[in-house]
Order: C-alpha cells, then sequence, then structure tokens
C-alpha cells in the first residue's frame, strides 16, 4: 500500500549522529587519528585560556570545523558555519549535538588570533605526523624539496608605488588604475590590501602576481609532509627555504635530497654535502653543480622519479585544499594556513595507507 506523505514535526529522535554515519564512512578513520592528536595537545590548549569568564568555543571543534573546510573544499568559514548548521555527517565530526547551537562565522576571526598565538598549526601538524611515524611510514633517508607560488588575496590595482598617499576615495571602492607601461618592482611598491604579498611570476613570459613561496619537505616513501615553510614571492627565497628544512632534520648525516633543476646551484649543493645529506637534485643543460661523484649511483635515478611526487601535494593543496587563491591576508596567517592544510593532506594520505594495509 501507498505510505503516507505526512511531514509532522518531532520533538525528539532516539537515534544518535554517532548511528546515522555508516561504520565504513572514511571520516572516522579520520575522526579516531583527529581525536587523538587533539587530546594530546589538551595541555597547549588549556595555556591558551584564561581560568575565569564564559566559556568559549571549545579550540577543538574548530580545529575540527577548519578540517572539513579543507577536507570538502569549502571556500568561506560563512559557507562552513551553513553546513554545520544541518550536514548531520559535518556535526559528528565536530562534535556537535542535534541540539547543540552552531556558532557565528565571526568566532573563526575572534579565535585566529589565539591559535596563532600558540602555533597550533605547527604542533597538530607534528601530532600528526608523529602518528604516521608510529605506524612506520616515514622514510628517515631519503626527501625530496620543493616550493610553489600561492596567489595572495589582493589584486593588482592594490600594488601601489610605496611613497604614495593611497587611492582617490572620490573614484569609488573600485577606481580605475591604468598602470602599463609604469615599472612596478617589490622594492618600489607594496600591496595595500595585503602587505607581505610580493609581485612575481612563474617564468618568463609568464603573468606576474601577488603571491607568497610555500615550501615543503616531503619524504619519499610514501609521500609524507614532514616540514612547510613559507616565504616572501621574492625569488631568492627557495633556496634559504630548502636549507632551513633540511637542517632540521634530526638526523642528516646520510641522507638524500631531491628537488628540480632550480636547486642545482652552487650554494645549495655546497651546503648540503657540508651537512652531510646527498643533494640529488636533477641537473641543469649547462654548468651544473651535480657531477657524477652522484650520478653515477642508482638511488640517483630513483630519487629523480620520487621527487616528482612532491607535485601531488602542491595538486591536492592548491585544488582540494583552497590555497590555488588564498583566503587570508599576512604572510603570519597564510603561513599557518599552509602548514595546517598540508597536516590535512597527511591526514589523508594516512587513512589511505592504513585502509591499504588493513
Amino acid at each position: 500500500m501507498r505510505g503516507s506523505d505526512e511531514q509532522a514535526g518531532y520533538l525528539f529522535s532516539y537515534i544518535s549522529a554517532e548511528a546515522r554515519v555508516p561504520a565504513d564512512h572514511p571520516l572516522r578513520p579520520l575522526r579516531a587519528v583527529v581525536d587523538g592528536a587533539l587530546r594530546r595537545l589538551s595541555p597547549r590548549f588549556e595555556k591558551l585560556y584564561v581560568r575565569f569568564g564564559r566559556p568559549s568555543i571549545a579550540p577543538e571543534k574548530l580545529l575540527r570545523a577548519l578540517l572539513l573546510q579543507v577536507l570538502y573544499t569549502i571556500r568561506s568559514e560563512r559557507q562552513l558555519v551553513e553546513q554545520l548548521q544541518y550536514n548531520l555527517l559535518f556535526q559528528w565530526f565536530v562534535g556537535l549535538s542535534l541540539d547543540d547551537a552552531v556558532w557565528d562565522a565571526t568566532t573563526f576571526s575572534k579565535n585566529r588570533d589565539r591559535l596563532l598565538n600558540g602555533d597550533i598549526a605547527t604542533a597538530f601538524f607534528d601530532e600528526v605526523l608523529a602518528e604516521a611515524g608510529a605506524h612506520g611510514l616515514l622514510s628517515q633517508e631519503h626527501f625530496t624539496v620543493d616550493g610553489t607560488l600561492l596567489e595572495a588575496w589582493a589584486s593588482q590595482k592594490s600594488f601601489r608605488p610605496r611613497d604614495e598617499d593611497g587611492p582617490d576615495s572620490s573614484a569609488g571602492g573600485n577606481p580605475d588604475v591604468n598602470f602599463r607601461g609604469t615599472p612596478r618592482r617589490n622594492d618600489t611598491h607594496q600591496s595595500t590590501t595585503d602587505p607581505d604579498a610580493r609581485l612575481a611570476k612563474k617564468g618568463v613570459g609568464r603573468e606576474a602576481k601577488l603571491s607568497y613561496a610555500g615550501h615543503v619537505l616531503m619524504e619519499n616513501r610514501h609521500g609524507f609532509v614532514v616540514d612547510t615553510m613559507l616565504t616572501p614571492a621574492d625569488g631568492y627565497g627557495e633556496i634559504d627555504a630548502a636549507l632551513v628544512m633540511l637542517e632540521r632534520l634530526p638526523d642528516r648525516p646520510g641522507i638524500t635530497v631531491g628537488g628540480d633543476k632550480a636547486y642545482d646551484r652552487a650554494r645549495f649543493v655546497d651546503e648540503c654535502r657540508h651537512m652531510g645529506i646527498t643533494p640529488h637534485v636533477a641537473q641543469k643543460s649547462s654548468q651544473s653543480a651535480i657531477d657524477a661523484r652522484t650520478t653515477r649511483h642508482a638511488g640517483y635515478a630513483v630519487s629523480q622519479v620520487q621527487r616528482k611526487r612532491v607535485e601531488e601535494i602542491f595538486g591536492w593543496m592548491k585544488t582540494t585544499g583552497l590555497l590555488r587563491k588564498l583566503r587570508h591576508r599576512s604572510g603570519r596567517l597564510v603561513a599557518w594556513i599552509f602548514t595546517f592544510t598540508a597536516a590535512a593532506y597527511n591526514l589523508v594520505r594516512l587513512r589511505n595507507l592504513m585502509a591499504a594495509a588493513a
């Protein structure tokens, strides 16, 4: 017989959100790893809050919500809060019951400084990486370094001479600016929207955009990000960032580091060898700093294959992780977001590898 289309409102429900989420849902193993990492960070959270006053939104809930934003490519925090209002799966992952009120989107802005000052992104990144290490998934010997440009949330019109008073307010919020034929350089100009952004381009003949430079250090066994760094996109930070990340490795002698031709420079090669690291970077067609002492070994050819996997990291972070066009301003905040997105990538990588081993 035909069922009834009666739409009565229900005051009570005897089924929890936990029961609604399938046992094999891909978010379940992620939630287990995230909860373990946040429990270990609980003492760190305690230091960020005073012991009096009105209780705030739990930082664990805020971080789980920000993870959902990265994992599900939700463009803005307002859209994220809207999803939390009616998406049962999101409510379960964050830790909200059906009766809990969802906070306002401005809550993220009000709590962002606290998370920034506590360097929570780096701490969370380290906890996720430690979980991968506990499963024996990290290489301690072979690494790859690379960098990419991240387009800043600032328009070309905001890139103005440093000594200029500012835009003409009489022209409205979007005035006409004709900068064709006008030399514009980072040492003479600065963005009024995001002063930390720098004008940069990916290659000869390409369009120059206001950008940041994001750098990662990848281990070659399973492609986890083991370190991140953000620098101004001035064309000089790639080598410096790579050397800083390599210096932070606990056991440097005997390891190898791969890279593209941009790292085939005498300074980088010499610094690596001084640290006891073998540079397995791609050779330039002429005046290469890499010689037969390195290329004759079979491991060099393996590194040349494995190093290309670092592009998968940047591809995921720019498409799924929403870093193709940044949503935040200032180098300090962009660095936080970059590290947090790398942690999300490691979570997905860890989930997939654990599922394959099961």
